[in-house]
């Protein structure tokens, strides 16, 4: 193998390990963006939940209240 053969692989190699490590980086980047989308949705999940009830409530509250106005 001639040199400039050699020298040629050599700075493919080089590249291949700057692009893996980029992506390796990237990885790491969309990992942590999932995470805190998983915390916002699950978040999110426990507020519509808890919206929910309170919806229930005021739902059976306003029903008690007709029932009370339809009473007098």
């Amino acid at each position: 193998m001639s040199l400039s053969i050699i020298d040629q692989l050599e700075e493919k190699i080089k590249q291949a390990v700057e692009t893996i490590q980029l992506l390796q980086l990237e990885v790491e980047e969309l990992k942590e963006k999932n995470n805190n989308l998983t915390q916002e949705r699950d978040g999110l999940r426990q507020e519509h939940e808890q919206l929910k009830v309170e919806q229930q409530n005021f739902q059976e509250r306003l029903r008690s209240l007709l029932g009370q106005i339809d009473n007098v």
